[in-house]
């Protein structure tokens, strides 16, 4: 089974891909400066990670021409939904967004990058942007936390999981057929990791993984590129349970997801979105007695209520938080779906002086 390899991806018949992990001699690079900055930051506390992007820029209420701006006024796709274009169109309020999280006491902020691969921006016909997008992005996070030196801030650039699944079939009636393939997704990935590190990103944040598979993809085009360019920052690595079974999409519980990404020798690996904190938890328990890594937890504001809102409030969720931190399962916690500023700063207090997971 493809999803059982641990020792790396290697390559397969027909396959571009030839490199395969053992051969990158990645153990004998010297440590970057931020993988080292962000380590000795981890042994000291909690980190705290941001909230939603999403769930803040639907609180602008723009329409389709703010998505456009002037510069895609005549562009022939709707673009209204497109958030990450936004980087291009309305950086302003990317920047809000990110000062506004970093007020509330994140020490690390994602990019505005989840969808800004080739794969997920066909669908508006701006599969050329990639680069740019993610590059921008990267840019205007790292200006933002500039702006916020009284304590270690990092920019983590947003590497989202695709619309598309390499595992399973979209198709009921052909379970052997697939949409996407393996090299597709690397080639995909490979355009983001260059224009977020060339960008200035601090961290490489693999995220909302619900196929194993193309984890493997995004992990081996960040391999790729550190070979590539002889360097190498943190990678963080967080996956999506989708089910009360405590599976991902691609049919993994929590050991076994660990088991098949911990070749990519993460800082961290984590769970977030698709649960709310005290559905999240035991699964962030059984992580924590497994992972030999730093464990991060963004779960949503609570499930979805029946009109796709979140009911949860910042104090039920920072209460569930402490008592997380408290169990020693904690190194990095934010919020994901439904989380806000508010959100943040009630997790930052919550987790404030609790030892971290050793």
């Amino acid at each position: 089974m493809i999803l059982g390899w641990e020792s790396g991806l290697h390559r397969q018949p027909g396959h571009s891909s030839a490199l395969c992990y053992p051969s990158l001699g990645l153990k004998n690079y010297k440590k970057d400066n931020e993988m080292s900055r962000l380590e000795s930051k981890l042994e000291e506390e909690i980190l705290v990670l941001d909230g939603a992007m999403g769930t803040m820029i639907q609180s602008y209420n723009l329409e389709e021409a703010d998505f456009r701006g002037k510069r895609f006024k005549d562009h022939p796709s709707d673009l209204k939904g497109n958030n990450d274009l936004l980087v291009l169109t309305q950086p302003q309020i990317i920047s809000e967004i990110h000062s506004a999280y970093l007020k509330a006491g994140a020490h690390i902020i994602q990019t505005n990058t989840f969808n800004a691969n080739a794969v997920s921006m066909a669908d508006y016909g701006l599969e050329a942007l990639c680069y740019e997008i993610n590059y921008e992005a990267a840019k205007l996070a790292g200006i933002a936390a500039e702006g916020f030196k009284d304590k270690a801030r990092f920019v983590a650039g947003s590497i989202g999981p695709t619309g598309r699944t390499c595992s399973i079939s979209p198709d009921v009636n052909d379970p052997g057929f697939r949409n996407i393939t393996f090299d597709k997704l690397v080639e995909a990935y490979s355009e983001s990791v260059r224009g977020l590190v060339d960008g200035g990103a601090d961290i490489l944040l693999v995220e909302t993984i619900f196929d194993t598979l193309n984890a493997k993809a995004a992990v081996f085009a960040i391999k790729k590129y550190f070979h590539e360019k002889a360097t190498k920052l943190p990678v963080m690595i967080s996956g999506t349970i989708t089910d009360a079974s405590g599976r991902t999409l691609s049919g993994q519980q929590v050991e076994a997801f660990w088991n098949t990404l911990k070749h990519a020798e993460p800082v961290s690996m984590g769970l977030n979105c698709a649960l709310g904190a005290s559905e999240l938890r035991p699964h962030l328990e059984d992580l924590s007695s497994v992972a030999e890594a730093y464990v991060s937890a963004y779960p949503n504001a609570g499930l979805p209520n029946a009109f796709g809102g979140y009911d949860e409030t910042p104090e039920m969720m920072a209460k569930e938080i402490r008592e997380w931190a408290k169990s020693g399962f904690l190194n990095i916690v934010g919020g994901c779906c439904g989380t806000t500023p508010v959100f943040i700063e009630a997790i930052s207090q919550a987790v404030a002086g609790v030892k971290p997971r050793k």
